[in-house]
């Protein structure tokens, strides 16, 4: 494994207490660097992810501006939920408490990727007034369900329940490494020996162990309808840049059970809408193409 990255703006850490846990933010700039034609821009990373993998972003960043990236609970260096499983609901009261902390009186510029591109979307319908601008990037959303559906997925949680949750821990930061290039074959070695020191830590056993919450894996027992994301994605007021990457085959990610007619009618409740492609990207293009994400994302949010 080669030398791992070596950031050209360093982040730092900091945590904040909201709704009862601690929240770790991964911190670029300064709360005076924030204005209002360019406020604070905040970045929600994905599931089994972390606040610090947007660090090539930032890097590629021309301008220098202040910007947070936080781990969602239960993930990176942010407490887990005292419960068994995760609640969507819960990660909007999160966002919503973040973003009274930085930057109470002024909209701010949001980014969410996947799990958290679709949060930052539902909070964009709930709290228009709060976003000056929204970035999601390749949050598609979830399937549509019925309500015979219901009984199925609800003895599917309450099974999961009884089961303890695992996740898979690791003998080296380079066996971390490796499973995130087996991921993600487009991730750069350096880039994936400098994400592994952030993904994981090393316990008193010796190993190295993902800093997620196996909690996440069990299913959530809310069904899906599609009209209530077209209602609240119709509420958003700020213009929305949709990137998405090009090496993913829509229908086959989702098995049949979600189709691209199906999202685009969902993203065609959105008033504002700008769209991008990157290439070559899979869906971890914040990794893939991280220079060209800065510059498209300076493109949007400094537009006038």
């Amino acid at each position: 494994m080669p030398s791992p990255y070596v950031p050209r703006r360093p982040g730092r850490s900091s945590f904040v207490q909201l709704r009862g846990l601690k929240h770790h933010l991964n911190v670029w700039g300064e709360p005076a660097m924030a204005t209002p034609e360019r406020p604070a821009l905040l970045m929600m990373h994905g599931w089994m992810d972390v606040g610090a993998s947007y660090q090539f972003t930032v890097d590629a960043l021309a301008h220098q501006r202040y910007v947070i990236a936080a781990d969602w609970r239960g993930f990176g260096l942010t407490d887990s939920n005292p419960g068994d499983c995760y609640w969507f609901a819960d990660y909007l009261g999160d966002l919503d408490a973040l973003i009274d902390h930085l930057s109470p009186d002024v909209p701010i510029d949001l980014v969410g990727h996947s799990m958290g591109g679709n949060i930052v979307m539902t909070y964009a319908g709930v709290r228009p007034q709060r976003i000056r601008r929204l970035v999601n990037l390749e949050g598609f959303g979830m399937p549509q369900t019925r309500p015979e559906d219901a009984p199925k997925r609800l003895r599917q949680w309450l099974d999961e329940l009884k089961q303890p949750q695992t996740l898979r821990d690791y003998d080296s930061l380079d066996a971390v490494a490796a499973r995130l290039m087996k991921t993600n074959p487009l991730l750069a070695a350096d880039k994936a020996a400098w994400l592994a020191a952030h993904w994981a830590r090393q316990r008193d056993d010796g190993r190295w162990h993902i800093l997620g919450d196996p909690a996440h894996k069990r299913v959530n027992p809310v069904l899906t309808r599609a009209e209530d994301t077209i209602a609240l994605w119709s509420q958003i007021s700020a213009p929305l840049l949709w990137v998405e990457g090009d090496g993913r085959e829509f229908d086959s990610w989702y098995g049949g059970r979600y189709t691209r007619e199906q999202f685009e009618q969902r993203l065609a409740a959105v008033r504002s809408l700008r769209r991008l492609q990157l290439s070559p990207a899979g869906h971890m293009l914040h990794h893939d193409q991280p220079e060209a994400l800065a510059r498209a994302l300076e493109d949007f949010l400094d537009e006038a």
